[in-house]
């Protein structure tokens, strides 16, 4: 029997996506200028966790917010169209039949499906919903799961590269720590990540690596170079 295999929970999926890159990144790259700066483990933690609490907070409302406007958008859409429904019946059969006719059905065979969904109103407008403007109805409690698992995620991913200065007092031998366990971190998340969405999972993982990297090493310079002139 054919199975076909296909990635469930899309929208969760990106969110954590969302949340664990930044919070991997920013953090990172945050600890590593500060390491070009001072030289205590403890600024650069208090710091670090300071912009993890700003950092979740500020992504979980960014994903509360968006999934609030994809909620109220679907919304204004439905009420737009049980209004075109009522006043204009003959014009969204029509739009019906267009997108059968894109299917290369008949004409009797586009007027008879359109006939037929005009008498449940509910069923109609979910079609058009979805097939005319592309709008699946959204989770009402879509907003506030996306706030949550975004803020969530950016905080596991943000204690990552925090980690080594919570047990290492020289803030330079443990920016050598977060390197490694934050790229190496880097490496698995980017790899899942592609191996999820479809993508090549080495190369993937790969550019999210090289990305982190870039980050840091610019903070840690840039921290380092303004340091020296003063």
């Amino acid at each position: 029997m054919h199975q076909e295999h296909h990635v469930n929970s899309s929208e969760t999926i990106r969110d954590i996506v969302i949340g664990m890159s930044d919070g991997l990144t920013v953090p990172f790259a945050l600890a590593a200028g500060l390491s070009g700066a001072v030289n205590a483990s403890d600024i650069v933690v208090t710091a670090g966790m300071a912009e993890i609490v700003a950092g979740s907070i500020a992504m979980g409302l960014g994903g509360f917010l968006a999934g609030k406007t994809d909620l109220d958008h679907y919304h204004s859409e439905l009420k737009r169209e049980y209004d075109e429904v009522e006043r204009l019946p003959e014009q969204e059969q029509e739009e019906v039949k267009q997108i059968f006719a894109e299917f290369g059905l008949s004409t009797d065979l586009q007027q008879q499906i359109a006939n037929e969904m005009s008498k449940d109103k509910d069923k109609w407008i979910e079609f058009m919903m979805r097939y005319e403007l592309g709008l699946e109805r959204p989770d009402p409690k879509r907003a506030k799961k996306s706030a949550l698992t975004i803020g969530a995620s950016y905080i596991v991913g943000g204690i990552i590269p925090l980690s080594p200065y919570i047990f290492i007092h020289d803030a330079t031998e443990a920016l050598s720590g977060s390197c490694i366990i934050t790229l190496i971190a880097l490496f698995i998340f980017g790899y899942f990540k592609s191996k999820l969405t479809g993508q090549p999972p080495v190369s993937g993982a790969i550019k999210v690596v090289v990305i982190g990297a870039l980050a840091a090493g610019a903070a840690f310079l840039l921290a380092r170079a303004i340091n020296n002139n003063h």
